[in-house]
């Protein structure tokens, strides 16, 4: 079945990066191709990334950003993001988005679980999240077990439903040439224009 409905959200906080570019990429391929999109910046997204409290009970009101993001999550049959790596993470600003707004009643349902895990609520979406590093793929592997691929595709997206969400990770990018840059954008373009 063909996506028709993607949501794109390049999550580097900086006004001008890879991150963007890619997801410009994506957004031109994937529109050229039929495809219903959708984009956002986060650099250009207004909202307090700190979720301020321990546990659910209590929580602040959504900025106008934020629940347009919900949106445009809801709206979606295919949602991609792209990141780049910092320290090992995700952009604070990245992972504030998420602390805000994958909220309980929303993202997921602690009052129904299935082995002791909270029912998932955005079911029936799949994702491509474009992650760059510094650091070599195999290194990433090697020494860290690609745990921040792990967290993305698992504890973020699996654990809400969102899946298959499928990683393309492009390293090192600190050193990558022109011509390694110009491979990574004609990926992008190939998957944008499939809904991939």
């Amino acid at each position: 079945m063909k996506r028709t409905k993607i949501f794109i959200l390049n999550g580097h906080p900086a006004e001008n990066s890879l991150s963007k570019f890619i997801a410009q990429t994506y957004a031109e391929a994937a529109s050229a191709s039929g495809f219903d999109v959708r984009i956002s910046h986060i650099s250009d997204m207004d909202f307090d990334a700190d979720f301020g409290f321990a546990g659910y009970k209590q929580h602040k009101e959504l900025e106008s950003d934020l629940v347009a993001f919900r949106k445009d999550i809801e709206w979606a049959d295919h949602i991609v993001m792209t990141t780049p790596m910092w320290w090992g993470g995700l952009p604070a600003k990245l992972k504030g988005i998420f602390d805000r707004t994958f909220l309980p009643g929303w993202a997921f349902d602690t009052r129904t679980t299935k082995l002791g895990m909270p029912l998932p609520m955005l079911s029936g979406r799949t994702a491509r999240i474009f992650v760059n590093s510094d650091t070599p793929s195999f290194f990433f592997w090697l020494l860290h077990r690609n745990a921040l691929l792990k967290q993305i595709r698992g504890q973020i997206f699996h654990f809400c439903g969102i899946k298959p969400a499928r990683i393309t990770h492009f390293a090192p990018a600190g050193t990558a040439t022109p011509k390694k840059i110009e491979k990574w954008i004609e990926e992008v373009r190939k998957l944008g224009a499939s809904g991939a």
